[in-house]
Parts: C-alpha cells; sequence; structure tokens
C-alpha cells in the first residue's frame, strides 16, 4: 500500500511533516472503499471498529505526536479527525454538515467522540435504511408512488402519537407520509384509512412550509403545527403533531419536509438534468437518514436537527450562496460520457472523482432505486468528497460559512445583551446616544432664533456663499472621509484598549399600572399622528377633486409658478432661497410677518374640507364561499 501511495501521490503529499497523515488517509481511503461496496457493511462490527481507529490513527499518525485526550480512561476522537474520516463513507456524513453531526454526536461527552456513541449511531443509521428500504410500514404499500419515489418517514400510526389535520375550522386524524416528492396524508375513517391525498413538494408552486399555531374550532392556542401553503391549495393545511411536552415531533417533520422542498428549488432554479436531480435528492435522502437516526440514538434537541440536514444548513448559513453555487459547479461536472474506471479496482483519480454521482450510486447500492438507468457501474463508486491530504473546494466554502456564523452569533449575542426592556428605559438609551445630534440640532435651532445677531448673520452668509460656488457638494464627502480616518486612528492605537460600556442613568422603576398608562399615552399619540395623516391625505384628496374650487384654482396656480421655478431657476438657487426663508423666520426685522403668513396659511388649511369615507364591514360570508 505504501508503495501504490509513493507511486501514485504527488510530491506535495510527501512532505516529511505530512507524510505519515496522508500515508494514513490514503489507506485509510482505499480500505473504506473496498468496504462500501458491500451492501451490509454497515452491520458489520469490524468495519465500525476499524472506521473508529481510523479517526484515532489520524490524530496520532507519528510517534512524536502528543498522546490523545480520553474520556472516561477511553480513547476518543475529534472534531477533525472525524471530519476528514466519516465523510469518506457516505452513508455516514455528509461534508456539508459534518461538523455539526460531530457537535450532536458529542454534546454530552465534552466534544470528544466515544466509540460507544459511534457504534451506536450507525447501528441506529442501519436500521434506519432498513426499515425506509422495506417501506416503513405494512400499510404505505397503499399508497400510489411515482417512479424513482421513496417513503422516508411515516407519522400517525400509532395512537399515542397522532397527526391532525386542520382545514379550516375542522380537524381530523390520519396518516402523514413524506417520501422525496411530496407528502401524502390519508384521512382515518372507520377503521381504515381514506383515499390519500397528495402534496407535491416538487411542483414550482410558490409552496411555503412554516411552524404555526392550531386549536380546535380555528383557535391559535398550541405552536405545535406545520403549515402547507400552496397554489394547489384553496387554503393553507395545518398538521399538528400534539405532544405533552414540547412540540420535538413537529420540528422535526418541519425539518425534514423543508429538506425535501428546498432540494427541488435547488433542482428547479438551476435546471439540471436527470442524473444531477437524483445526485441532489440522494444527498437530502442521507441527510434524513442520518437526522432519524441521531434522533434515535442519541435523542438530541429539535433545536440540532435542521442543522444536519444539507439544504437546511445552508439556508442558515451566512454563506448559502458561495455553498450553492460551490455544489452546482461539481455537479455540472457529471457526465456519464466521461466516466471511466480503474481495472485494479483502485478509486479513481482526482479529476474523475468529480464526476460520478457519488450519492447517487451509493443509494442504489444500499437498494433504492431513483431512476432506471443510472449510466454508471459500481467501480465509479467513490470515496466520499474528500481527497488525500488536500481540501475540498466545498468543505473550505462551508468551513469559512461557519466562521462567519460565529461571529454573527457573538454578535447576536452581544446585541441581546444590550437588549432592554420598558418603554422609558428604551428611550432614555436612544436619547443618549443621539446625544451629539441632539447638540447639534440644538445649536442650529439657536443660530436660526436669532440671539446672536453676528454668530447668526455669519452662520448664514457662509452657507450662501458655499451653495453659490457649490462646495456644499464636498461637504458630504468631507463628513465621510474623517469619520473614515477617525475609524482608521481608532483601529491602529487603540486596539489594545477595550471599548468601554456606554454610561446611562436609567428612569426610575415604574410599576406594572404605570407602565400600562404609559403604553395607552404612547398608543394614543401614535394614533393622533394616524389621524393627522389621513386628515392630510383627504383635504389633499379634496383639492384634487375640486369639492371648493377657488382653492383649487389657486393651488393649481401655486403648482403651476413652482414648475416654472424648478425649470428656469439653478437648483442651487432653490436650495439657498429655501434655506434663507426658514433660517430667518426669527430674525427680528421679518418675525412679525412671518407669524402672520404662518397663521394665514393655518386658517387657510382649516377652511378645507376632509374628503368623505365610508366604512364598509367585513363580510365573512363572501370569503367562506
Amino acid at each position: 500500500m505504501q508503495h501504490i501511495f509513493d507511486s501514485e501521490q504527488p510530491e506535495a503529499n510527501k512532505e516529511p511533516e505530512t507524510y505519515s497523515r496522508s500515508l494514513l488517509e490514503f489507506c485509510s481511503y482505499q480500505t473504506l472503499y473496498s468496504m462500501n461496496r458491500r451492501t451490509d457493511y454497515l452491520s458489520d462490527k469490524d468495519f465500525r471498529r476499524l472506521t473508529y481507529d481510523m479517526m484515532l490513527a489520524w490524530e496520532c499518525p507519528g510517534s512524536e505526536t502528543e498522546p490523545l485526550p480520553q474520556v472516561d480512561d477511553k480513547k476518543t476522537v475529534g472534531r477533525e479527525a472525524f471530519a476528514r474520516i466519516a465523510p469518506a463513507c457516505i452513508v455516514l456524513a455528509d461534508l456539508i454538515t459534518v461538523h455539526n453531526l460531530f457537535d450532536s454526536l458529542t454534546s454530552s461527552s465534552s466534544h470528544r467522540l466515544h466509540f460507544l456513541v459511534f457504534d451506536k449511531y450507525i447501528r441506529s443509521l442501519e436500521k434506519v435504511i432498513k426499515a425506509t428500504k422495506h417501506g416503513l410500514h405494512p400499510s404505505t404499500g397503499s399508497l400510489h408512488l411515482s417512479e424513482g419515489e421513496i417513503v422516508l418517514e411515516v407519522e400517525g400510526t400509532l395512537p399515542t402519537q397522532p397527526v391532525l389535520q386542520h382545514i379550516g375550522i375542522s380537524a381530523w386524524p390520519g396518516r402523514l407520509t413524506l417520501t422525496n416528492h411530496a407528502f401524502y396524508f390519508e384521512s382515518l375513517g372507520v377503521g381504515i384509512y381514506d383515499k390519500a391525498v397528495r402534496y407535491d413538494l416538487g411542483a414550482g408552486m410558490k409552496q411555503q412550509i412554516k411552524p404555526e399555531l392550531t386549536g380546535p374550532l380555528g383557535a391559535r392556542l398550541f405552536d405545535k403545527a406545520v403549515m402547507y401553503k400552496s397554489t394547489s391549495v384553496i387554503e393553507p393545511v395545518y398538521l399538528e403533531f400534539p405532544e405533552f411536552k414540547g412540540s420535538s415531533r413537529r420540528d422535526y417533520w418541519l425539518d425534514i419536509c423543508l429538506e425535501v422542498l428546498r432540494a427541488h428549488k435547488f433542482i428547479r432554479k438551476n435546471n439540471l438534468n436527470e442524473t444531477q436531480k437524483s445526485e441532489v435528492l440522494a444527498r437530502a435522502i442521507f441527510g434524513i437518514f442520518r437526522i432519524h437516526a441521531v434522533k434515535d440514538a442519541c435523542h438530541v434537541f429539535a433545536s440540532q436537527y435542521r442543522t444536519l440536514l444539507t439544504f437546511n444548513l445552508t439556508e442558515s448559513l451566512p454563506g448559502r450562496d458561495s455553498i450553492l453555487e460551490t455544489l452546482l459547479s461539481r455537479l455540472m461536472l457529471i457526465n456519464r460520457d466521461s466516466v471511466q474506471h480503474d481495472a485494479s479496482g483502485n478509486p479513481p483519480a482526482k479529476q474523475q472523482r468529480q464526476l460520478s454521482p457519488i450519492f447517487l450510486l451509493s443509494l442504489s447500492q444500499l437498494g433504492f432505486t431513483l431512476q432506471k438507468e443510472i449510466g454508471y457501474e459500481c467501480d465509479a463508486v467513490l470515496v466520499g468528497d474528500v481527497w488525500v491530504c488536500e481540501t475540498n473546494p466545498l468543505d473550505v466554502v462551508v468551513r469559512q460559512s461557519i466562521s462567519d456564523s460565529g461571529r454573527a452569533e457573538a454578535a447576536q449575542a452581544t446585541v441581546d445583551k444590550v437588549k432592554v426592556e420598558g418603554i422609558d428605559t428604551n428611550l432614555a438609551v436612544m436619547k443618549e446616544l443621539l446625544f451629539p445630534f441632539l447638540v447639534l440640532a440644538r445649536n442650529i435651532q439657536i443660530l436660526a432664533s436669532w440671539e446672536d445677531t453676528f454668530t447668526s448673520t455669519f452662520f448664514l452668509l457662509l452657507f450662501c456663499y458655499a451653495i453659490i460656488w457649490n462646495w456644499i457638494r464636498f461637504i458630504l464627502p468631507c463628513i465621510l472621509v474623517s469619520l473614515a480616518i477617525l475609524m482608521t486612528c481608532r483601529r491602529k492605537f487603540g486596539q489594545s484598549k477595550p471599548l468601554e460600556p456606554y454610561r446611562i442613568t436609567a428612569p426610575p422603576n415604574r410599576n406594572a399600572v404605570e407602565q400600562l398608562l404609559t403604553l395607552q399615552e404612547v398608543i394614543t399619540q401614535v394614533e393622533a399622528l394616524i389621524q393627522d395623516g389621513n386628515i392630510l391625505l383627504l383635504k389633499i384628496r379634496a383639492l384634487l377633486f375640486a369639492v371648493l374650487p377657488q382653492e383649487t384654482d389657486m393651488v393649481a396656480v401655486v403648482l403651476v409658478f413652482a414648475a416654472f421655478v424648478l425649470v428656469f431657476m439653478p437648483f442651487k438657487y432653490i436650495i439657498m432661497l429655501a434655506l434663507v426663508e426658514a433660517y430667518t423666520r426669527e430674525m427680528p426685522y421679518r418675525k412679525e410677518t412671518s407669524y402672520k403668513w404662518i397663521r394665514r396659511g393655518r386658517e387657510w388649511w382649516i377652511r378645507i374640507p376632509a374628503a368623505p369615507v365610508q366604512l364598509v364591514k367585513h363580510d365573512d360570508k363572501k370569503k367562506k364561499s
């Protein structure tokens, strides 16, 4: 094996620092490739033990390496070793979700993987695959499945775990079945199930699946349902998963349904061919197998389910576009005419690795059929997406996205930390944060009040001079450059100093009654603002439709005059005139005149009637029909 490694691998993989680990990866991938060609390798104890030993050896490839960490006096496996070896077997892990799978398996063992947990996970995975292969439930044979459709999950067969379908105010128990193309609901009749209703997840019908509240007679009381909505149904369908505590059943079904839906959206968006489509669905199917196995073996919390599914994870990561683009680039390289096979039975070379639908072929080896003719021989089955002493581009993008999501979570933690409760407290925080702008506005107001005639006159002349000579366009760029210089200096010279917390004086505490009164006062003020806005719009409507012809004529003349001013006068002079008019209202020489014109304008506006409004009651009968 070492001779083959020395003759086939490039010189970059034979550096003294990495030679032992590269040789170990080469031997491990070769061995896993040979073992994965058997259909029953998951039930083989030697396979489970050998795979785990490969991970142990990867962490300690040379004699000079530090000893392995131990948990309960037994050797354990770390994250990197699991991420390098486990994806070599398609069934065990996906390169995109392998890190989250490791976190789920090691949540109770200080993030070190114990062999007992690893062995239990594989045995649970084997049971899930066998159950799926045999239809999960004998009665699912009554479903009329299309070609290449595989039953992935069934719920509602046990009386203690029913599924209720809500349509309108009616609810009916039944059985829910999920496949790789749709989900089916069979209402429970008198001892038998009625004909299944099919909700196609592969069609582009503006489908939407999300968590929802349900209850008796349409009441929104319990957060234990999944809502399905599309153009194929008249009104949304609610599937409730009753349970005494929590909503783990609902969360599990929500995530696996979303995984199938998002996989089909990815297929439609990129217009994939039949083989590429089957490859995407096979990746999603394996993800559902793993999440089911982890749920049964480790009893992880529902909040961790979505991170074990490929397309759900890419939806939640910051760089999801980059991940999907990298995944698409690999799918585009799948070309059945370009596949070559190694007569020696060794794994194909790097270029050939990129051309085989590894998930589809692995699924076919397990006895599942997504399409009749795949066009690939068994020798084309690969050792996952991992390469000897190399990093898959997909792994690079995923690691970067996970790193970005970690920074985003840390930033969100600071946001949650500074959130305060209470209207008074939030107003106090906002007032302190806006204090520099409030001071600036107060100074401008003092200048506009003409308390200091010399300063106000100087500011007015300076601003008019800047407008005339077109200096006004440099104000915003100068502000931006100043902020950039300030930030750069802070970054260069103030990195060692931690950011001190902003000290804000909290308002006096109020009891519940006082807070309710404050809230009522705020709501009243908001309502008054909305009413004033409606009155403004209705008066404008009255002017537009000439309720008062004389006022309408006057407004029309003013609008025509304003149009001529905008056409023939340079815009900078318009700005200057508007500034001078607003700035000199409090000037001693025109203060009284300004007040007189403002008062006349208000009196004229008060005389304008509002356009009539008629409120029509909502007709519930029309909606039901």
